[in-house]
């Protein structure tokens, strides 16, 4: 189980470390200060942070990554949030008093004569 705390994970900077999932990324920050030059050659998926691979591997693991597709569905959800809020907003825009009445204005104008 992905979610689990407890599972281990194996440290992308030693081999040798398995960590707990709960504790794994206050660790490869730790690591990352440890162990510089494979920091160097490692790079971080854009879609988990907890996603370090070979800065050669990157874009083969972006294609493939799992949690691209978490993202992606987040976007289209609040996109879709978003145009259903849009949609059921109801204006409470008021059309401000108006003071002018156009027809004693145009009884008033109607007498004298209308010149270019």
């Amino acid at each position: 189980d992905d979610l689990d705390p407890e599972r281990l994970i194996q440290c992308p900077y030693n081999k040798h470390h398995r960590i707990r999932a709960g504790r794994f990324p206050y660790h490869l920050v730790k690591c990352r200060k440890s162990y510089p030059e494979v920091a160097k050659e490692l790079a971080t998926c854009p879609f988990n942070a907890r996603h370090l691979v070979r800065r050669a591997d990157l874009s083969d693991h972006i294609m493939k990554c799992n949690d691209k597709g978490i993202l992606e569905q987040d976007i289209v959800n609040q996109s879709c949030g978003f145009q259903r809020e849009q949609m059921n907003a109801v204006s409470t825009w008021q059309a401000p008093p108006c003071e002018e009445d156009w027809e004693s204005e145009s009884s008033e104008q109607s007498d004298s004569p209308f010149i270019w």
